[in-house]
């Protein structure tokens, strides 16, 4: 194990540098942010004095440098519009991010799951039907609009939920069911085809020739052994929600690392945007080598090779 998670080390490297590399050169090409930082009065001294305090003056080669020997240091620098070390202000809205798409990865794991579930045992007849196509309609509905639609009915007509912000389970349930809506969808689709697969096995048929209960040969059995697909849909939804939590913070003014992305994008607050984007590719990577792991206690062949 300790060999397998050391060769997986150099790709890890490679994906952050890969993923800092792009955004260093976006930014840079999105304008220059003393603008934004001075008043509309500020003379071109102020604004050349700004520029060589930040180091904004340099060659472009000579900024990339500096840019990554301090992200090897994990230096992450400091904002320029709140002049704080990013690492403080990229870990305070950490945990909102984490809060809401742990949330959503719940929601969407162990709805699809059952949902899916159930349709393989009712395969063919009305009820999975049903399931079929609002998995359908839920992968076709756009984030943004569902998030707006369930502030419409739930926050502003029903009043059961707040719009907006968060503190409580009541302000999570709306951003984490909009975030969650599309993974749902998706993990029902993949659990009712896998289970079906599982149910037409031949250990399925002989535990079912046995005499033994419906749900126990659906919950052990089966499911057992659909647990490597939904575990690696489970991963690959944890790390498409934490990139993809941004428009879902934005609508709902939720204060993650994604409404913090943005704002340092339309500020052109460099080392925030930097930061941001780090933690998330960091998120990501870490994410797929736990899923690697997992998989070797699920499937004893992957231990043994």
């Amino acid at each position: 194990m300790a060999g397998y998670l050391l060769r997986r080390i150099p790709r890890v490297i490679v994906v952050l540098w890969g993923s800092l590399t792009v955004i260093f050169l976006l930014q840079r090409l999105g304008g220059d942010p003393v603008a934004l930082m001075l008043p509309d009065v500020a003379t071109e001294e102020q604004q050349e004095a700004v520029r060589a305090d930040l180091g904004l003056d340099r060659p472009l080669l000579v900024q990339y440098l500096l840019f990554l020997g301090r992200f090897a240091r994990l230096d992450f620098g400091e904002s320029y519009l709140q002049q704080r070390p990013v690492a403080d202000i990229v870990f305070e809205r950490l945990p909102a991010t984490l809060e809401l798409t742990g949330a959503a990865v719940l929601i969407a794991t162990i709805g699809g799951t059952l949902l899916g579930s159930f349709a393989a045992r009712m395969r063919r007849r009305w009820p999975d039907k049903l399931v079929v196509a609002g998995a359908l309609v839920g992968q076709s509905v756009p984030t943004f609009w569902l998030g707006i639609v369930s502030i419409l009915v739930f926050a502003v007509t029903l009043q059961w939920f707040p719009s907006s912000g968060s503190g409580s389970l009541a302000h999570l349930v709306l951003p984490a069911a909009t975030l969650g809506a599309f993974s749902l969808a998706n993990t029902t689709r993949i659990a009712r085809a896998s289970m079906i697969e599982s149910l037409s096995a031949d250990y399925t048929q002989t535990a079912n020739a046995k005499g033994l209960r419906t749900a126990r040969v659906v919950g052990v059995h089966a499911l057992k052994n659909s647990g490597i697909s939904i575990l690696t849909l489970t991963a690959y939804m944890f790390s498409h929600l934490v990139g993809g939590a941004l428009v879902t913070e934005v609508v709902f003014a939720w204060p993650g690392i994604g409404r913090l992305m943005v704002d340092g994008v339309l500020q052109r607050d460099f080392p925030v945007v930097q930061g941001a984007v780090f933690m998330v590719a960091l998120l990501v990577v870490v994410t797929y080598m736990l899923l690697d792991i997992a998989y070797t206690f699920l499937d004893p062949r992957l231990r043994r090779t």
